[in-house]
């Protein structure tokens, strides 16, 4: 795993920082669990995945959001910062899960504003759990930024899931690798892990683990590829076909995050009429909080002829609903 990095992202975590967890999300419950109190609020940023709220309201703990602001000329989002800094700042708020690269609205964040998270976070002690599942899959020159990555002056409350899963659709692996830089709170992590009992791997998570860190590099090359292939192909048909719809320019994940609102104020009833009307599965945005409500995500990491047909779906769908 530390060679993957190495190669693909030109830094290398430190064997000794990581730990085995049998998934990211797991993890990130177990975190909540063993690093914050029962009524403590865990911070995010909406629109974000939303299995990230059922690891904190799960738990009985509160969900605070640092909405990330959506500039609807350009349809690009950024952090409000002040905004972060103040709910970051309450005695209540204990940790802050990121997604990097963000899900779902593909962004990578850059060194700088990843720094600035992470010296917000020292500043108010507030744990710093980073999910960067999807980093490998990335669009950009430079690829994405690991928060371990950074300066080890702001690596003290940082802890990093990775996992082969997404990159190479293995999630039934159940393999995920916990990266916690400070020795402290990996012991705590390590400790919450093991007595949860989601640290045990099973017969072919470490194998499958080996196999995809080791002999994959030709085959994300070639996802990458495939996926671009699809991106291009939905941009260039919405666009002269739907043209309501606004993609949220990203440069990761295989996930597409639309803006709909010229076509409707209500994305349940849209996304419920195209499965009705089509048989067309596209998820609602509201479910990831935030301005969801006004998008749909759709995943494209399908074969051409999949997204082909799906996207004379949603056309026929959008055209009925109108």
């Amino acid at each position: 795993m530390a060679d993957w990095y190495e190669t693909e992202h030109h830094v290398r975590p430190r064997e000794d920082w990581m730990v085995f967890a049998t998934g990211v999300v797991p993890s990130i419950s177990s975190a909540v669990r063993r690093l914050t109190s029962l009524g403590d609020n865990v911070l995010v940023q909406a629109p974000v995945y939303n299995i990230f709220y059922n690891s904190i309201v799960n738990n009985g703990r509160h969900v605070v959001s640092n909405d990330l602001f959506y500039d609807q000329v350009n349809h690009q989002y950024s952090i409000d910062f002040n905004d972060l800094e103040k709910k970051m700042s309450d005695p209540l708020t204990n940790m802050m899960i990121l997604c990097n690269p963000h899900n779902p609205v593909g962004k990578i964040w850059t060194v700088d504003e990843l720094t600035k998270i992470a010296a917000l976070s020292l500043k108010y002690d507030v744990k710093l759990f980073s999910d960067e599942i999807h980093g490998d899959v990335t669009f950009n020159e430079k690829g994405y930024n690991p928060v371990f990555g950074l300066e080890e002056k702001y690596l003290k409350n940082v802890i990093v899931a990775v996992s082969p899963s997404k990159t190479f659709n293995v999630a039934a692996l159940h393999a995920s690798t916990v990266i916690v830089p400070d020795a402290n709170l990996r012991a705590q992590v390590s400790r919450g892990l093991n007595s949860e009992e989601l640290a045990e791997p099973n017969l072919v998570a470490i194998p499958g683990t080996i196999a995809a860190y080791t002999k994959g590099h030709e085959w994300l090359q070639q996802l990458k590829k495939k996926v671009l292939e699809n991106r291009k192909l939905v941009l260039n048909f919405l666009a002269e076909n739907v043209p309501e719809i606004k993609w949220v320019q990203g440069d990761a994940t295989y996930l597409l995050w639309f803006d709909v609102s010229k076509i409707t104020e209500n994305v349940d009833e849209l996304t419920d009429f195209i499965r009705k009307d089509t048989g067309l599965i596209v998820t609602p945005g509201d479910v990831y909080g935030g301005d969801g409500q006004h998008f749909i995500r759709m995943n494209i990491a399908s074969p051409t002829e999949m997204i082909q047909d799906g996207l004379n779906r949603l056309q026929k769908g959008i055209n009925d609903y109108k």
